[in-house]
């Protein structure tokens, strides 16, 4: 195939989807993540590229319009099918507080890590350390499926917020050095997280009420596109708006919890449940379609030369024991109960991507090969395989406290 014409493009593409839909089979088989079947399928493509002498394409363009369509639709399908209830407060409360305390406490160590070690100044280091601290919804939520229920409704509320805090984090601090002093930092922060939080609800209930009440059927990609057009916007003005998509799922999802007293008459439950119902399936359906081309394309981005790297190996093996061991304390200090295989289920991708590509020019570390990006992503992603592989689930077993220790 020479890519002469369109059709040998339509080809490549409808191809790749399939093989993308036969890894999500082998993946429930075998609990490989697909993730990294598409990675390695990327870099094939790439190495066959270069052996037939296909012209070089500039892929970061593509690698960023994917991975931003990707974050929106990977934190609404997790959203979708998070349900709010009196039983779930400790999880989320657990999940949330583990989230902060580790993607702090994360991006500190490899913050000074970088400092060190390249000679980097600490804006800079702080920056870089960042989107290597935040777990991968993208990776997570297709890979957890073999667990037990509670051990993969914590994972996936635990990536979703470690991908929003993350993102937040990284802008907010971005900005906060452009800022004179602390004291403006706070402020902008404060201001910034408080007006976010009043456009997210207030935006979520307009959607929600337009929605029930848009009588043409070709409404929910329309709706999509409505929430990435939002999000775009709140990015330009520097908003949380990421917060939008999440409040806009949850309130979709648990809309007899947000929509009492007065506003109970506003909703219309019973066509709210049948466009939930197909809200969901077009959501997962777009999410993995642009997951799958974004995976691709990241694998044929990556240079396996640079993995080889004497400073790569040593600088990522280092920063991976500092980031295993910070969670295993941090979980044995909010979750106390048995950790595994959720200890080593903290794969790096998307949100790490994506966000390195945003990083300004001025700030950026020579000394900082983008290998350890690679490496990183690579070798949590391989991490998970194994603890997934691994892992045997137990039967309940009832506990002193008269709860269950786990579902299977």
């Amino acid at each position: 195939m020479d890519f002469t014409s369109s059709l040998d493009y339509l080809i490549a593409l409808a191809l790749i989807v399939i093989l993308s839909y036969f890894f999500n089979i082998i993946s429930r088989l075998t609990r490989i993540p697909s993730v990294l079947m598409l990675i390695g399928t990327g870099v094939g493509i790439a190495y066959g590229m270069k052996a037939l002498n296909t012209p070089t394409i500039d892929l970061t363009p593509i690698l960023e319009i994917l991975g931003t369509v990707g974050l929106i639709m990977i934190v609404l399908e997790a959203a979708l099918d998070l349900e709010l209830t009196k039983d779930k407060r400790h999880m989320i409360y657990s999940s949330l507080t583990l989230s902060i305390v580790e993607l702090a406490s994360t991006a500190a160590l490899l913050a000074a890590l970088i400092h060190y070690t390249m000679d980097a100044n600490w804006q800079s280091s702080i920056i870089y350390a960042i989107p290597l601290s935040i777990l991968s919804s993208a990776i997570v939520i297709p890979s957890v499926g073999s667990l037990g229920h509670n051990k993969r409704e914590f994972m996936i509320y635990q990536s979703t917020f470690s991908d929003i805090l993350g993102i937040m984090m990284f802008y907010f601090i971005l900005e906060g050095f452009k800022a004179e002093g602390g004291g403006e930092l706070a402020l902008m922060f404060s201001w910034t997280f408080i007006f976010s939080f009043v456009i997210s609800i207030i935006t979520s209930y307009l959607l929600v009420f337009i929605l029930q009440n848009i009588k043409t059927e070709v409404k929910l990609f329309l709706l999509i596109a409505v929430l990435i057009l939002i999000y775009a916007i709140g990015k330009k003005f520097h908003l949380s708006s990421l917060l939008i998509i999440l409040i806009f799922g949850l309130i979709l999802n648990n809309s007899k919890l947000f929509f009492r007293g007065k506003l109970a008459k506003w909703l219309k439950y019973s066509i709210m449940e049948g466009l939930l119902k197909d809200f969901r399936l077009i959501t997962l359906e777009s999410s993995f379609i642009i997951r799958t081309f974004f995976f691709i394309v990241f694998g044929m981005y990556i240079d396996l030369p640079s993995l080889l790297s004497p400073m790569v190996f040593t600088f990522s093996t280092i920063a991976l024991l500092g980031m295993y061991v910070l969670r295993d304390l941090w979980m044995n200090v909010f979750i106390g109960r048995d950790t595994k295989p959720e200890l080593f289920i903290a794969p790096r991708g998307l949100i790490t991507i994506l966000l390195f590509f945003n990083i300004p020019a001025e700030m950026e570390i020579e000394a900082f090969d983008n290998g350890i990006l690679l490496y990183i992503i690579i070798a949590t992603s391989l991490v998970m395989t194994w603890s997934l592989i691994s892992y045997e689930p137990k039967s309940g077993k009832v506990k002193k406290s008269g709860k269950l220790s786990e579902e299977t």
